[in-house]
């Protein structure tokens, strides 16, 4: 009986040791009452006007502040906590994005195009808590882990030359602020790779499964996205916590034999979409150290505005049917999947309408039913998303290689009337813009040169400019910076800001690899101030489980980027070195070639060749002709000998050959003495 119960009793602690393990890692257990680290993964899908479908992927890890020195970390990535420390960076954020965002068609007045619209290569900013002095060494520091870490050559911006340190213009304004670009920056899945290693599921569990390399790369638009935040312990001898936001926003466009046939010959037909054509999986369940693991469908404000109009022969089911539990079966779409949830953003002063949130629980989900939402439109929808109050624009001005211009347009976008309301009619009102503009030290700008026009008319600059910072380049150690705040009309209808430069000359060795392509110059950045982009939804309860919808109630400004700017400078002949690189070696072969050649050679062995050649070369007859001779004399037959002016021509020619060397030796070193 004893012997049956020690089996029993060692399988009860293996048991009852996995349990508490994972007990543990879910914060379940805290011996000095502590909060522990939690993990959320969202997956957040919205529709877009130009028949593309915007996936955004949401994951957040939270470390709270520990007291233990070097602490084990459960779910937080140890490699961020370390980074942390060791730097002392209290915000960071690091993207890594290829394509450019499509404001006029995909928005950019939502917190998506705000927070995650980032632009082409690579962008770093952080800020440290370090003292002034020592900013700089942590910059570099962090450049060089940063680099080894996601597979990049974010080393590059250690230089002075590459980073800036804006004043106030930049959004997380701070004197421990650095700011740098690499708009040249190639990404790949060396660098994804690195990013789902942070995941406590890596890229086998949960919605992470669904980014398929060759989904996410052929898509118009990626960008992935870190930011982590700092939180002070409040008290001494506590580590600070983390907060690390992980986003990755892509933009695909759907495979159109999935719409609707029916309305197959329709103009404005959107293409039905699911997960699985989108990304060519489906999710079997959620991650298992996630704490919650949600998939979002977003149906912005303008297309709920246009469903209500195609609706509005029937006034009830335009008003109550997007509210109601029926409205995924209603004539204009039909979902696949039955929604947990349906949140209503709270009508703000800035739209007539309210999006629409569909929430799917993914826990509830497995590999025998796996998740797979679809939307399948059933009529035509055109609609369009909401912009910013300016579109933003860049390019350049003048020809040649000498000088030349930048402009920055802004355009109005119809929105800052709506948004003003009545005060717009007042001439008192003001739309302020701020510009942060980075320019490389080899394009030198005059800033006394800057041009404001409104409404294609010339303005004074203090009439325009509220502030203005500038700070100019120094050759081959800063870039110049200049950042403006900019007090417009509220019914403006176009702006623009011109500024003159001249192309600078670079040394041979700071010319990159492709120097005849151009040089770029990185995006500007234009935010609005007064201006906030955020979504407050209904159900308050839940919202504090979801990071995503609580990342959508801050009012962050809206910010927009300029394109990068390519900028042809004065390119020498590359092709003279190679010129050079092919005489010398050349002469170098002539010379050693000949020299080793003289010395080599063996001239007894070069004569009796020739003898024997010329013995080759004598005819049969004349030979059988001199033994019978030399037999009837009674004399020794010799074999005839090659005559002597061969001999004589073979010495001059060797003799001719070491004059010339010689020669050529002389005039080598007379050339280069």
């Amino acid at each position: 009986m004893a012997l049956l119960q020690r089996p029993f009793i060692v399988l009860l602690l293996i048991v009852t040791h996995q349990f508490l393990q994972y007990w543990v890692a879910f914060g379940l257990v805290n011996e000095e009452g502590q909060k522990q680290e939690e993990f959320n993964e969202e997956l957040l899908l919205k529709p877009l006007p130009d028949r593309k479908v915007l996936a955004h992927f949401h994951f957040h890890s939270s470390a709270p502040p520990s007291t233990s020195n070097g602490r084990h970390h459960h779910l937080f990535p140890k490699a961020i906590s370390q980074l942390v420390q060791k730097f002392r960076v209290k915000e960071m954020e690091l993207s890594f994005t290829q394509g450019c965002w499509n404001y006029e068609s995909w928005g950019g007045f939502d917190p998506i195009p705000s927070s995650n619209a980032k632009p082409p290569g690579v962008e770093l900013w952080a800020v440290f808590d370090v003292p002034q002095h020592q900013i700089d060494a942590s910059w570099k520091n962090l450049t060089h882990t940063l680099s080894g870490l996601f597979c990049a050559s974010i080393n590059f911006l250690e230089f002075t030359t590459t980073y800036s340190a804006p004043e106030w213009s930049f959004p997380p304004a701070s004197g421990n602020l650095r700011y740098g670009t690499l708009p040249r920056e190639a990404v790949c899945t060396e660098n994804l790779t690195p990013w789902l290693k942070l995941l406590p599921c890596r890229d086998k569990a949960g919605l992470a499964m669904l980014l398929d390399r060759p989904s996410i790369y052929r898509g118009f638009y990626h960008s992935q996205r870190l930011h982590l935040t700092s939180t002070g312990s409040g008290s001494e001898g506590m580590d600070s916590g983390i907060i690390l936001e992980q986003t990755l926003t892509v933009v695909l466009r759907p495979n159109s034999q999935r719409a609707s046939m029916a309305h197959a010959s329709e103009k404005h037909i959107q293409p039905s979409w699911s997960v699985s054509s989108i990304f060519g999986k489906q999710v079997s369940g959620r991650c298992f150290l996630a704490k919650s693991s949600n998939v979002f469908l977003l149906l912005d404000r303008g297309l709920v505005a246009e469903l209500k109009h195609l609706h509005k022969e029937n006034e009830k089911s335009a008003a109550n049917g997007l509210t109601s539990k029926i409205f995924w079966t209603n004539p204009s779409f039909e979902l696949s999947a039955n929604p947990d949830r349906v949140f209503i953003e709270e009508n703000s002063m800035h739209s007539k309408s309210s999006s629409v949130l569909y929430k799917f629980q993914v826990e509830k989900y497995s590999e025998s039913e796996p998740f797979d939402l679809g939307l399948i439109w059933k009529v035509p929808v055109v609609w369009l998303c909401q912009q910013a109050p300016l579109h933003a624009g860049r390019f350049l001005m003048g020809s040649g290689n000498e000088r030349g211009a930048i402009a920055i347009s802004l355009k109005s976008t119809q929105l800052s009337e709506g948004f003003m309301g009545v005060n717009a009619d007042d001439e008192r009102c003001e739309l302020r813009v701020d510009v942060f503009q980075v320019v490389p030290w080899y394009v030198k700008v005059y800033f006394h040169s800057l041009q404001v026009f409104v409404d294609q008319q010339p303005k004074a600059v203090s009439d325009t400019i509220e502030k203005i910072h500038v700070s100019p380049s120094k050759d081959k150690v800063s870039p110049g910076v200049m950042e403006v705040v900019l007090k417009l009309p509220c019914l403006v209808k176009s702006a623009a800001l011109t500024i003159e430069f001249d192309k600078g000359f670079l040394h041979i060795d700071e010319y990159p690899p492709d120097a005849n392509q151009g040089f770029d110059i990185p995006s500007a950045i234009i935010s609005f101030p007064n201006f906030h982009a955020s979504m407050v939804f209904l159900e308050d309860d839940s919202l504090n489980k979801s990071p995503l919808l609580s990342k959508f109630q801050e009012k962050s400004p809206v910010m927009s980027y300029t394109e990068v700017l390519l900028v042809p400078l004065t390119t020498p002949d590359f092709s003279m070195p190679y010129n050079v690189i092919t005489i010398t070696c050349t002469v170098f072969a002539l010379y050693f070639g000949s020299l080793l050649n003289v010395l080599r050679r063996r001239v007894a062995e070069e004569e009796r060749f020739l003898k024997d050649k010329a013995a080759k070369k004598t005819g049969w007859l004349p030979l059988l002709l001199s033994k019978l001779s030399a037999k009837l004399r009674g004399r020794r037959w010799e074999p005839p000998h090659s005559p002597p002016a061969s001999s004589s021509f073979i010495n001059s020619k060797l003799v001719f050959k070491v004059i010339l060397v010689a020669g050529l030796a002389v005039g080598w070193q007379y050339y280069f003495s």
